[in-house]
């Protein structure tokens, strides 16, 4: 099954499905990433913070894939975002992942109450990435509407993809419209609410008439509304049913009532990117 893409505006086509590694440990991370690629995915979204750069590039240094058949997004640590720093990070991600360049380089978080407020700097690094060719294409990921509107007028390029929580609880509506409006593509984290969503009785409902697991038809939800996912899982069984989406058949009032079951702020299960300020140690 060919997995849809995704035309950014750089005029660059990304997998709309793809294969995450966060929390994957990392003496676990090769073999789960040689499943994915088994079962189809091309598209791989790893991180510095998630410690298993190396395992990433290892996994598709051993797999029988060119490398330009695969897809590898990679973030910025939050402890690098002064330029200097993010320049020798950005070196550290492609020797790490033994490649000279990355498809997808991203700002993890805006951190505005860090570094004076000043994630533009960090931008500007990532513009020049891109411009020399680490970084084939940029983007962002947890920035609010505010933070990209201050890209928009104090920066020159216009981020790829935000990177932001997404799934049925928190539909995070008005960073997705700002996104749509400007050409910021969303790719969407945690997109089963960390399986908060799996016993929804809506989505149950769904999932016994299409025959699938709610899993999937949440996956399947969030294709048809045109975001960007990465499942995550180490069970071979779970990784190639989470691939196995594309049939699920939603109709447009499925769509509909799975969006409508957002509970706005009570629904996000990870930080608020206005107040989140870690910085690993």
């Amino acid at each position: 099954m060919a997995v849809p893409t995704i035309t950014l505006n750089d005029g660059r086509a990304i997998p709309q499905l793809g294969f995450g590694v966060f929390q994957i440990e990392p003496e676990n991370t090769e073999q789960a990433v040689l499943t994915a690629f088994e079962a189809g995915y091309r598209h791989i979204d790893t991180a510095e913070m998630y410690g298993n750069e190396k395992e990433v590039g290892a996994a598709v240094a051993s797999s029988d894939l060119d490398r330009s058949d695969v897809w590898i997004t990679s973030k910025l640590n939050n402890g690098f975002h002064r330029p200097d720093d993010a320049e020798r990070a950005m070196d550290q991600t492609l020797a790490d992942l033994g490649t000279d360049h990355v498809d997808l380089f991203l700002i993890h978080w805006p951190l505005p109450t860090q570094y004076d407020g000043d994630y533009v700097s960090t931008w500007k690094a990532l513009e020049k990435f891109k411009a020399d060719g680490r970084a084939r294409s940029i983007g962002v990921s947890n920035f609010q509407v505010d933070h990209l509107e201050r890209l928009a007028r104090e920066c020159d390029v216009v981020p790829a993809v935000n990177q932001i929580e997404v799934h049925p609880y928190f539909t995070n509506e008005a960073v997705r419209a700002y996104g749509s409006e400007h050409g910021i593509a969303t790719e969407a984290w945690s997109p089963i609410a960390q399986g908060g969503v799996l016993k929804d009785p809506v989505i149950s409902e769904i999932a016994e008439r299409v025959g699938k697991s709610t899993a999937q038809v949440t996956l399947a939800w969030h294709i048809a509304r045109g975001d960007i996912i990465f499942p995550k899982s180490v069970t071979p069984e779970r990784v190639r049913a989470n691939f196995d989406i594309f049939d699920v058949g939603l109709t447009e009032e499925d769509v509909r009532r799975i969006t409508a079951l957002d509970k706005g702020e009570d629904g996000r299960t990870g930080p608020n990117p206005d107040t989140f300020d870690m910085i690993p140690s």
